[in-house]
């Protein structure tokens, strides 16, 4: 595992890199090329996860070694823009699933107009008490995993946990993470996991995050904010939000060779799909912050779209 976050560190541009290391994930490498692919089994399909993370040099070698290993059923999610066209150019079909977000440290301030509302709920969740402290790996596990089952009850119980395109906050790679968690009166009410971010826009990832039911208004916006600032005095770059899934989609991020008939159905799952993954009330709190950086991101199919595919992805992030 060491030697795939290596490999992260060095190759990386995908603000949501870290997470081809989450518990499941495979990685294939060859011997003539710097660099490895993520990847795990869903049914009869090979699912990567972002591109090849690979010295420059090497990123197309890779891939062609890596999609004859996989075969015919390949898909590959969460591809940043470069990512994108150079799958299109070796023959796969490509379009926009989605975007993450992010922003910039350096320039930015919750003073101003547009950020009235976010700070009365951030100075309510004070009031009420609310303290942030960082935890230590390993501390606070039964009061988390507490909290973990209170906020997926109160969700309803035909809805399950995300898994693949989001984080963890468990294994030995905890301490490559960081996590504040909010507690009033002593007993925790939310906590956000925040994740290592290698590449041109470097940071931290807003990874996972938990909510108690019946905490007050405003916790976790405080919890962020209060980050935000903690991080803003280390030196730390950028804040990414992570990406969503059919969100921010436009004509123009497609490439190339993009498939008319998956756009509909993207944009068609952008409009009806929060059954199948809460992509609104992400979109939301993410805009609270206003990003200053919107990156598409992008699906890639060996040959034609395939209902199939698109199938065994939303099991492997458990969204059916």
């Amino acid at each position: 595992m060491q030697s795939a976050l290596d490999t992260l560190a060095e190759y990386s541009d995908n603000p949501s890199s870290f997470l081809a290391l989450n518990s499941g994930n495979e990685f294939f490498r060859d011997d003539r090329f710097a660099g490895a692919c993520a990847y795990r089994r869903s049914g009869r399909y090979t699912l990567q996860f972002g591109g090849p993370f690979a010295a420059p040099d090497h990123r197309e070698q890779l891939l062609d070694a890596f999609a004859e290993h996989a075969g015919r059923r390949l898909v590959a999610v969460q591809l940043q823009r470069e990512d994108a066209e150079l799958y299109a150019r070796h023959g796969f079909t490509v379009n926009q699933l989605g975007a993450s977000y992010a922003i910039d440290l350096a320039r930015f301030t919750l003073r101003g107009s547009r950020f009235v509302r976010l700070r009365n709920k951030i100075s309510r969740a004070r009031r009420a008490g609310l303290e942030i402290t960082e935890s230590e790996p390993g501390a606070d596990c039964a009061a988390l995993d507490r909290l973990d089952q209170d906020w997926l009850r109160d969700k309803g119980r035909h809805v399950k946990e995300l898994r693949f395109l989001v984080g963890q906050r468990t294994g030995p790679l905890q301490s490559h993470r960081r996590l504040f968690v909010g507690r009033i009166e002593g007993e925790i009410v939310c906590y956000i996991n925040y994740s290592p971010v290698y590449g041109s826009r470097p940071g931290w990832l807003h990874d996972l995050s938990r909510r108690r039911p019946d905490a007050p208004p405003g916790v976790m916006e405080a919890l962020n904010a209060t980050v935000i600032e903690r991080l803003t005095g280390e030196g730390a770059q950028w804040l990414h939000f992570g990406f969503t899934p059919f969100t921010s989609l436009a004509e123009e991020h497609e490439v190339p060779g993009a498939s008319r008939s998956f756009a509909r159905f993207a944009r068609l799952l952008a409009t009806h799909g929060q059954a199948i993954y809460p992509a609104a009330s992400q979109l939301e709190y993410k805009e609270k912050w206003a990003p200053h950086a919107v990156l598409p991101e992008y699906i890639a199919f060996k040959g034609r779209p395939r209902l199939g595919a698109v199938w065994q992805l939303l099991r492997a992030t458990n969204s059916v």
